[in-house]
């Protein structure tokens, strides 16, 4: 049976940077084509796309991660029905262990208990769940409340958020609970060799700096390392299971033109009040298949070096337009659909893949073929 399966490619040039920094403060890098590149964890620009759906999703739509779940099912319970404000607490308890999900006590002494991990949960299954508790509190009319096992699961495992429905929900205690994830981000890598620099910074002690008796030295120095690159990212949304995790085909089209929207637009801000990065990307392809996910990173095994014909932006561009074509041709791979937008005639190469578009043209054509296509036979 055919598939619809959205592949995002998008070449980014960021200037001296460190998105994404490892234990020792270092941007994250890896060793690909035999030299080392600069790289973003797939992680860090999840958790930018799921930053970015705030502004692009309804709340409803939405999810919460954390492990102060008794907090947050205390305020819920309390927000429906004020007059259970003094046993929230116990109850918001009682309906997430009926739910499988283990409690444990906080590390500081007073503060709620929580989860032993961090869970997901969408902001309407947190809604229900209370609304269960708030019932069966109002069954026992006083008394001690009943949660059944089986319902509150039912809710816990029902009306995912697009957030939960794209990237995946893992509960350690229920197996029953997890939701497979639709997305994929692969780990951004730079398209070149990268060495890190070092910037060496000294600040000054205003207060200090006016008194005569006082030595003109600087109250504080250090060093940030950083380098800058021209990024391959990519990433893809397997429709089909989106739409079985959210079971509509509404907020399945929603959720698509969300996350192109999103992971497109967004970038991790890791240490950007230093640097002013934030740069937006110099090509995006995106297509449509039927067959299985393709990441195109093989267009980059071997390195962009200094002098290619055109700049490093263009020489990216054009190989990932050869890279694209020689795969199509060599496994029979024909696109559903596919776009491409960008700056300037060095987007030309990708122009015989498909569509030359704009970024909001390709978001409502990717979501208007997603519509088509959902759910069918």
């Amino acid at each position: 049976m055919p598939r619809t399966i959205v592949d995002i490619h998008v070449l980014q040039t960021v200037p001296p940077s460190n998105l994404n920094r490892d234990d020792t403060g270092s941007p994250k890098s890896a060793v690909y084509g035999g030299v080392r590149r600069s790289r973003v964890s797939s992680q860090a620009w999840k958790r930018a796309t799921r930053d970015a759906f705030d502004g692009l999703l309804d709340r409803s739509d939405l999810g919460v991660r954390t492990k102060r779940v008794v907090e947050l099912l205390t305020d819920e319970i309390t927000r429906q029905d004020a007059a259970l404000a003094d046993s929230a607490p116990a109850l918001a308890k009682d309906v997430l262990t009926a739910a499988g999900i283990k409690i444990v006590a906080a590390k500081k002494k007073d503060e709620p208990d929580e989860s032993g991990y961090l869970l997901f949960l969408s902001n309407r299954q947190v809604e229900n769940l209370a609304a269960l508790a708030v019932e069966a509190a109002h069954a026992a009319d006083g008394g001690k409340a009943t949660i059944e096992k089986s319902a509150a699961r039912a809710r816990a495992d029902r009306t995912h958020s697009v957030d939960v429905s794209l990237f995946g929900r893992m509960v350690a205690d229920d197996t029953a609970l997890n939701v497979e994830a639709a997305a994929q981000v692969a780990h951004a890598i730079s398209v070149h060799a990268v060495a890190n620099e070092y910037d060496y910074f000294t600040a000054v002690d205003d207060h200090k700096r006016k008194d005569e008796d006082e030595d003109a030295g600087a109250g504080m120095i250090g060093t940030v390392e950083f380098n800058s690159s021209t990024l391959y990212r990519y990433a893809n949304v397997d429709v089909d299971a989106l739409h079985r995790n959210l079971g509509d085909p509404e907020a399945t089209k929603r959720a698509v033109a969300a996350f192109v929207r999103a992971f497109v637009a967004s970038m991790p801000t890791g240490k950007q009040n230093t640097f002013a990065n934030r740069t937006l990307p110099d090509a995006v392809l995106v297509v449509v298949r039927e067959t299985q996910p393709i990441n195109l990173a093989g267009a980059f095994e071997e390195a962009v070096v200094d002098g290619e014909k055109g700049g490093r932006v263009a020489a990216s561009i054009a190989r990932l337009a050869d890279q694209a074509t020689e795969l199509h041709r060599a496994f029979d791979e024909t696109p559903v659909g596919c776009w491409s937008f960008g700056v300037g005639e060095r987007m030309e190469p990708l122009d015989e893949l498909g569509t030359r578009s704009t970024f909001d043209t390709t978001v409502r054509a990717v979501a208007d073929l997603v519509e088509q296509r959902v759910g069918q036979p």
